[in-house]
């Protein structure tokens, strides 16, 4: 059991100068919506975007994202998709 938990790393999003203070609200919508943007460029099976989910989903609460994803499908949501 040991040597499975010591296979396992966790990483979070890297540093972005575009957000430089402790407050990553801006730096979490932001990459949801690159990631959206991406799979509508380039399509669901483009493993591109991949790194925009993960950096959105370490940095986001799961709260904001279920909400944004119901605001996305009720055509209602605040960004620019």
């Amino acid at each position: 059991m040991e040597s499975a938990m010591a296979e396992i790393e966790l990483k979070t999003a890297p540093a972005d100068f575009r957000f430089p203070t402790t407050n990553q609200s801006r730096h979490c919508f932001t990459r949801y919506i690159e990631f959206h943007r991406c799979l509508a460029a380039k399509g669901e099976e483009s493993g591109e975007c991949h790194k925009f989910a993960k950096y959105y989903r370490s940095l986001c609460p799961g709260e904001w994202v279920e909400r944004w994803n119901e605001q996305r499908e009720n055509g209602t949501f605040p960004g620019p998709l």
